[in-house]
């Protein structure tokens, strides 16, 4: 049963993935000359499409820091890193730093099995945003005059980005609900409707359902997007922050997404205590 749960789920994303791309394949983008911005045909806006990635260590830590054996060796290891966040330190109210030190020290768990307390990474959970974008997996932009589709190759995630009226969301959810328009030739996404199930990284820095997350997309040249992400949450922080960090295009040849899998294993680590065991 869970063998063709699991099949409906993977037909439904390639689907989706097939009906993004064929939406995507009726734009023509305005070629660029040399290093400047390609630009759209309907509207002259920056052309994002493409396949993106970040190269920092934010995923680990924000506020950075030297390198940490976890586990063993290099096998989990924490690699040093310099702050993305403006100032160098996030600015939490002061049950919220205990909170936090309290995830970092479970960030890992000692044991197999189920362990909510753990990075949610860990049991493969949607990542949410920001933190979908500088996991370090590549990410693909398609998008249309009204919409624009952002998919990660981190576990199925996928975000609809919508431009013109702002619509609101049904229900909270990992990802959140993403409103986008344009600031000159900055690509701005308000995204809300989170729930609190999301960490920002794996030192255990995290967030409760009043998140609110405005993105800052902006062109340097045509392979490279600095790329801001304010964050509000009352109850968690003493004052909106911001996060920055550089985006790089993939320029491999015939580069794409590939499938990246870590259900089974994951259900297997999740679930283990309830699969029934062979009779003897």
């Amino acid at each position: 049963m869970r063998k063709q749960f699991r099949r409906s789920l993977m037909s439904i994303a390639a689907a989706g993935a097939i009906a993004v791309g064929l939406l995507a394949a009726n734009h023509t983008a305005v070629e660029a000359q040399g290093n400047q911005i390609p630009r759209t045909s309907w509207d002259r806006k920056p052309d994002l499409s493409g396949i993106w990635q970040a190269m920092t260590t934010a995923n680990w830590d924000h506020e950075g820091g030297p390198s940490a054996v976890i586990v063993t060796g290099a096998v989990g290891a924490h690699p040093p890193g310099l702050s993305v966040v403006e100032g160098g330190t996030i600015p939490y109210q002061p049950w919220a730093l205990a909170k936090r030190e309290e995830n970092r020290k479970n960030s890992m768990p000692g044991k197999m099995g189920r362990n909510l307390e753990a990075d949610p990474e860990l049991n493969c959970f949607l990542p949410g945003v920001p933190r979908a974008t500088y996991l370090p997996y590549p990410f693909q932009i398609f998008y249309s005059p009204n919409r624009m589709w952002i998919v990660y190759q981190y576990s199925y995630a996928r975000r609809e980005i919508n431009f013109g009226k702002a619509t609101e969301a049904p229900i909270d959810s990992w990802m959140g609900w993403s409103n986008g328009r344009w600031d000159g030739d900055t690509l701005v996404i308000d995204v809300t409707a989170f729930n609190d199930q999301t960490w920002f990284d794996r030192a255990g820095n995290f967030h409760s359902d009043a998140l609110r997350v405005v993105e800052r997309f902006t062109p340097i040249d045509k392979d490279h997007l600095t790329y801001e992400a304010t964050i509000e949450d009352p109850k968690v922080f003493t004052r909106p922050w911001k996060m920055s960090l550089p985006l790089y295009r993939r320029l491999e040849k015939n580069v794409r997404l590939l499938e990246f899998k870590c259900s089974e294993y994951v259900e297997e680590l999740f679930w283990e205590e309830y699969r029934k065991q062979p009779s003897r």
